[in-house]
């Protein structure tokens, strides 16, 4: 063997002693005994809790340590840790005992309330409490038993032969919603943002339905009445939906019967709405004064006892002057809207000689023969703007009883109307 080769072995042979020499040193702490890193910091507990020497120290999960030593006290269990150079641990800091596995491995971790100063510095003593302390196996299985004791035996046969029977030939099934669970868990993770909005919102949606929660009880409460009350029609339901067809039949022949004539009607309607619009004013002096005339009328008349209203029409022929000519008159088979002719009667003497054309002035414009409109005011009965040849208000009274004036009280239909108070 040429001597590099024994140099590169004893070489290597010497690195690897090295290495674990250190390597066993570091995990047994004798490095940083020698080199003089890390503090140690001391911590009390009622019992052990299953920690050895040699059990790691975490500060939330995260090793930054591990227990050197241990000893009895009067008071429970004082225990050495050596932490690592340069930790920060809060001396508020909570402690617990926790297990690695279901096997034991018990650790040591600190969790503080926050990461304040103080910190622990070399000699420090951090305080536990039973709260520290997992729970005894000794004890979890002397419950368990306690409970298993008072479960009946039978009841419990029955209960897991109906288990059984429930999951009988069920494998397949439970593993497709397994793999199906899977990906939904997966495709909820691929989109967590949008997985995150939805909750977001059904938060919201579910607020929105809480804060609305009596008026939703309301709704179904309503909601339970109507459908009571279509329960105890159903009879009468029954008859109308069986009877809606053939009442939707008659309906259609009755209208495609009326067609031909129908439309006509409705156009001759409109032609009377839009002259009706347009003397729509005299029409309400119409309404409110002609009721007033006939009650202030006459009671009475001598012979059969009873009062008549005659109303005649003279010989006059119809006026023509101020309307459209015959030739210019649209069909009533013409529906559509056009602008309204302001016609009216613009002959003389003797048409409408008791129209608006010759209805008496207001006292801002006193001169006869103007078109003039006044309103009525039932509670005060003044006509307003219509004065006297006094200059006085004309005012519509209530006659009272008129069967005093005997034979005579016909006249008072004439005269009662105009006459001012």
């Amino acid at each position: 063997m040429k001597r590099g080769i024994k140099v590169r072995i004893a070489a290597f042979l010497v690195l690897s002693a090295v290495g674990i020499v250190y390597i066993a040193g570091t995990y047994l702490g004798l490095v940083d005994r020698v080199l003089g890193r890390g503090i140690t910091v001391h911590a009390t507990l009622p019992t052990s809790g299953g920690l050895f020497e040699g059990s790691e120290v975490t500060y939330r999960g995260v090793k930054i340590g591990k227990v050197s030593s241990m000893h009895a006290t009067e008071d429970g269990v004082r225990v050495d840790l050596a932490l690592e150079d340069g930790t920060k641990l809060p001396l508020d800091s909570k402690m617990y005992v926790h297990n690695l596995s279901a096997v034991g491995e018990q650790y040591l971790d600190f969790e503080p309330p926050d990461d304040e100063k103080p910190y622990a510095e070399a000699g420090d003593t951090l305080t536990g409490t039973a709260d520290s302390l997992p729970v005894d196996e000794g004890d979890l299985l002397v419950e368990l038993d306690q409970f298993v004791s008072s479960v009946d035996k039978r009841s419990l046969q029955t209960v897991v032969k109906e288990l059984g029977d429930m999951f009988e030939n069920t494998g397949v099934p439970l593993q497709r919603l397994l793999d199906n669970g899977s990906e939904f868990v997966q495709e909820a993770s691929d989109h967590t943002a949008e997985t995150i909005r939805l909750l977001d919102k059904g938060k919201r949606v579910l607020s929105t339905q809480q804060g609305e929660s009596e008026n939703i009880r309301t709704l179904s409460h309503d909601l339970r009445g109507i459908t009571r009350a279509l329960a105890d029609s159903d009879d009468d339901l029954e008859t109308t939906l069986q009877g809606t067809p053939g009442t939707a039949r008659e309906v259609d022949a009755l209208l495609r019967d009326l067609e031909p004539t129908l439309p006509i009607l409705l156009g001759n309607a409109v032609s009377i709405n839009q002259v009706v619009v347009s003397h729509l004013a005299g029409v309400e002096q119409l309404l409110v004064t002609y009721p007033r005339t006939i009650s202030a009328g006459f009671t009475g008349t001598p012979g059969d006892g009873y009062g008549h209203v005659n109303l005649q029409t003279d010989g006059t022929p119809p006026c023509t002057e101020g309307y459209k000519p015959r030739n210019e008159w649209r069909p009533p088979s013409d529906l559509t809207d056009s602008p309204i002719f302001p016609a009216q009667c613009a002959s003389g003497p003797p048409y409408v000689m008791r129209g608006p054309k010759y209805s008496p002035g207001s006292s801002r414009n006193p001169s006869p023969g103007r078109l003039y409109r006044s309103s009525y005011d039932p509670s005060t009965g003044i006509v307003s703007g219509a004065v006297d040849a006094q200059g006085n208000p004309v005012r519509f009274v209530d006659q009272g009883n008129l069967s005093i004036l005997g034979g005579d009280s016909w006249k008072w239909l004439l005269v009662g109307p105009v006459v001012s108070r």
